[in-house]
């Protein structure tokens, strides 16, 4: 289905959570290092219950390391100073969602990848810094999925 890719994350709940997530929608996670946790962390697998078994979760050295494996056709990289919308895009199976660390989002170098093919936004009220991670990813892939008629849901 759709790749989502967190890029060097730090808080360990918000992975645990996106695995859960993947493993609902049979989407895959795809995480860059380094990572701000161990993938063991008790935090991580609590908030991954036991999901991790049914979850497509690979981790990347680097960014190039993520590309040269993926070998992506659309890279979205999400970032709160977009213009276009997310619920603007017509979504592909194999699009890569790529989301930036906790606090601070995508660096502009990731944002200036020559792979990313636009940068997006999910609206938000004036004022407001960003949604947590795992919320953002979780809203872009049910979009994606939507789009597709929830392909393999009960």
């Amino acid at each position: 289905m759709f790749r989502v890719m967190f890029h060097e994350p730090r808080i360990p709940p918000n992975t645990g959570n996106a695995i859960r997530m993947v493993a609902a929608t049979g989407d895959e996670l795809h995480l860059v290092e380094p990572l701000g946790f161990d993938l063991s962390e008790p935090k991580l697998r609590r908030a991954g219950l036991d999901y991790h078994d049914l979850a497509s979760v690979t981790v990347h050295a680097d960014l190039q390391a993520a590309w040269e494996t993926l070998n992506p056709e659309r890279v979205f990289a999400f970032t709160a100073h977009a213009e276009n919308s997310y619920a603007d895009i017509e979504y592909r199976p194999g699009d890569v969602l790529l989301f930036g660390p906790e606090p601070t989002g995508l660096s502009d170098e990731v944002l200036a990848d020559p792979h990313v093919t636009a940068q997006v936004r999910i609206p938000m009220l004036p004022g407001r810094r960003s949604l947590n991670l795992s919320n953002a990813a979780a809203v872009v892939a049910y979009e994606a999925w939507r789009q597709h008629g929830f392909d393999g849901a009960v």
